[in-house]
């Protein structure tokens, strides 16, 4: 009988909200934004999540540069994710969004975790419920818009994951074609370049290569692209055959329709990790994604309602 239950610590120096039971402990700091800090899969004795070397984590400012800090676990990312003017108004979304650099609200009862957090500066309050069964951690979100215009805005999970030479994406097969969304990236090259998925041919090297598949840390390059489609099927997910588990994400995808992937193979930060990011709008731009019609809008006094979970099992 698997048994779900939460309790209070504290992580990394700061309080947390952990749920867990025989097969998974999921630990979130309500004060670092309702981050999700570590997704410990118990099964495998595997941390899903990236973590950096910092033994204590400081908690950002409102508008904190998001380099500034910890960039480890996952993160909520909203109203946006680059720094930019909102379309309604004119005013300024922080780097990576707000939510991120906020204290959220946290109550639980019975196993299962309530946050919110008010904007104070838009005129929203976004609600997120989390609830674990077995294997799979379960998000019901909620954006309620308190003004008098539809609100447009981007949403997306960036949950950095632990990667090895062995993590491999999986996406619905008719996911074939992605857009390259940074400057200048070895493999993929400027902004706006297309190339086929998985496999495309390296600007650089001319050769093969496999976007679906890690490279080295050593090989000190990133990669941000978003497929071209809007999804049909709301799922992707990554295959991890060293230790023979899989972690997969499933959403509507009537109310996430996008899916991006950023990759770091030691070119940011050093860091090596990847995110699998389904998204309310791209490309990362709130003010862009609007003039593009490829965002997603909170109707007047009104809200929107969308889940997303994260199971983990065997391969």
């Amino acid at each position: 009988m698997i048994k779900e239950r939460t309790r209070r610590t504290t992580y990394k120096g700061l309080r947390a909200i952990v749920v867990e039971n025989n097969m998974l402990s999921c630990t979130f700091l309500p004060d670092y934004g309702g981050k999700l800090a570590s997704l410990y899969d118990k099964k495998a004795d595997y941390e899903w999540l990236y973590q950096s070397n910092e033994n204590t984590l400081a908690i950002p400012e409102y508008g904190a540069p998001f380099p500034d800090y910890d960039s480890s676990g996952f993160d909520e990312m909203f109203p946006g994710i680059d720094q930019g003017p909102h379309p309604n108004d004119w005013e300024e979304i922080p780097d990576h969004g707000e939510v991120w650099a906020l204290p959220w609200e946290v109550e639980e009862h019975e196993g299962i975790i309530y946050m919110q957090v008010e904007s104070p500066r838009f005129p929203y309050r976004l609600k997120k419920q989390v609830s674990l069964n077995g294997g799979r951690l379960s998000f019901y979100y909620e954006a309620i818009n308190t003004g008098n215009v539809d609100f447009p805005f981007i949403w997306t999970p960036h949950a950095l994951l632990n990667i090895t030479e062995q993590s491999t994406i999986v996406v619905p097969s008719d996911l074939n074609e992605v857009m390259s969304v940074e400057v200048d990236s070895e493999h993929l090259g400027g902004w706006g370049h297309i190339h086929t998925f998985p496999m495309t041919t390296s600007k650089k090297t001319n050769v093969p290569h496999n976007l679906a598949v890690m490279e080295r840390k050593e090989a000190g390059n990133i990669e941000k692209f978003y497929f071209t489609k809007p999804l049909k099927e709301g799922w992707c997910g990554v295959e991890q055959s060293d230790i023979g588990r899989k972690l997969t994400y499933t959403f509507p995808p009537e109310k996430v329709p996008y899916l991006g992937v950023w990759k770091t193979h030691g070119g940011y930060r050093g860091d090596y990790n990847f995110a699998l990011e389904p998204c309310t709008g791209v490309y990362d731009d709130v003010y862009v994604a609007d003039k593009i019609n490829k965002v997603s809008r909170i109707p007047t006094n009104g809200s929107y309602e969308w889940t997303f979970t994260m199971e983990i099992g065997g391969l």
